[in-house]
């Protein structure tokens, strides 16, 4: 493994933080090499609320990943999520520097110019710009055009999305991870490299909403015709079924996300009535057993009921018409049996349950719904570094390493 580079993601989540080991083997696919998880207690809805905690689990995350690969790593790619993220769509509009006076073929100069265009809008003082995401170009009212470079015409606009986030959230993150012995040379919207990591490019072109169903939030992001074009969070996520089952069980809040983790339905017709659950007993009592059926009933209206707001949010913006291609979930939320069945029900969409979709490495590891966000930092990451194969609705001259460049010492500026 000497003298090959190592793409590590990192997601700092409000239950659990994932660190992902990724190598290109001889200039082949990339494989995912070490996963490590650990528990999170320094954050809250994607915030950190102990730097001390937060940074702890970075390292042990980090170090559980290095030890499974076999390799170290000094730089992560980190997501950002959470309830304080916002998507705004934007256009902006240039004229093309004609070379001569009859051509006017469009450079990357000239989208750097349309998408430095686009991002000119009024932000509250505490929000800085994370991405902007370029959706399609129009060239001379051509719409729809992935990549304008080369092509003739005196009039570029660019349609972006634009993520949004507070500073100080992202300053706390990218301080964690420095604290830990880590550089940070991105933030990366979590959602995002979960769409990354789970979607096929059909889903893409069709319209997909991704659910990622975290911890303390639900992160939703949506494609149309190939890029994304809408984010929103919910703030509940896996942490409120937990604390519901602990209520009403009369549980220890550790031993309602180990019976969530692994016992949890939240569809009636697959769970037997007969079944129970045996949980141990609190202060020295003898263990007692709870029908599958009592838990059901607990987790079953939460999950409708984040189902049901993530509904709300799509109905607000007019998007569940675009789609086609249905739902896909993912985020360890995904894990609870009936998942998919219950959103059925509620959004009467097709929906399937989202894996990494990487071929290669360590394909039992990391396979997982929960292990979608880490995945997609270290596929997002490769990409940015020129590694991947470039978007394409974006010029590939967006990601070679002169931008990779110009990106960190965009992080160095906006964050330290």
């Amino acid at each position: 493994m000497a003298g090959e580079l190592v793409i590590a993601g990192l997601d700092i989540g409000t239950t659990k933080v994932c660190a992902c080991l990724a190598q290109r083997r001889g200039g082949g696919n990339l494989e995912i090499t070490g996963v490590g998880v650990a528990p999170s207690n320094g954050m809250k809805k994607g915030v950190v609320v102990n730097i001390e905690s937060t940074l702890r689990s970075i390292a042990q995350a980090v170090e559980a990943a290095e030890m499974m690969s076999g390799s170290e790593v000094s730089t992560l790619w980190t997501g950002i999520g959470g309830d304080q993220i916002k998507g705004i769509n934007s256009r902006g509009v240039v004229s093309v520097a004609g070379r001569n006076k009859d051509l006017h073929e469009i450079s990357t100069e000239d989208v750097d110019r349309v998408l430095e265009s686009a991002r000119a809008i009024v932000l509250p003082l505490d929000q800085k710009i994370l991405e902007v995401i370029p959706q399609a170009y129009i060239v001379d009212h051509q719409a729809g055009i992935r990549n304008p470079i080369d092509m003739i015409g005196v009039r570029l606009e660019a349609e972006v999305h634009i993520i949004t986030c507070p500073l100080t959230s992202a300053q706390n993150l990218v301080k964690c991870v420095n604290r830990a012995g880590y550089k940070v040379p991105g933030l990366i919207l979590q959602s995002l490299a979960s769409g990354r990591a789970v979607l096929t490019e059909e889903e893409k072109e069709l319209g997909v909403a991704v659910i990622d169903l975290g911890g303390g939030t639900t992160d939703l992001i949506v494609y149309v015709e190939g890029s994304p074009y809408f984010t929103s969070t919910v703030p509940l996520g896996g942490a409120q079924v937990s604390g519901d089952i602990s209520i009403v069980m009369s549980l220890p809040l550790e031993t309602a996300e180990k019976v969530k983790r692994e016992q949890a339905c939240c569809w009636a017709s697959l769970v037997d009535p007969a079944e129970s659950v045996l949980v141990p007993g609190m202060g020295g009592r003898a263990p007692s057993p709870i029908p599958k059926v009592q838990i059901q009933r607990v987790v079953q209206p939460r999950m409708a009921e984040i189902f049901s707001q993530v509904k709300e949010e799509l109905d607000r913006h007019d998007m569940t018409r675009h789609l086609s291609g249905g739902v896909v979930l993912t985020g360890g939320g995904a894990n609870i049996l009936g998942a998919a069945e219950l959103a059925v029900s509620v959004f009467h969409l097709p929906v399937r349950i989202g894996l990494p979709l990487l071929p290669g490495g360590l394909e039992k590891e990391y396979r997982r719904p929960e292990f979608a966000t880490a995945v997609g930092l270290a596929l997002e990451g490769d990409l940015r570094l020129g590694g991947g194969e470039a978007r394409e609705n974006e010029p590939p001259e967006r990601w070679q390493p002169g931008v990779f460049a110009k990106m960190v010492n965009w992080v160095k500026k906006e964050f330290f």
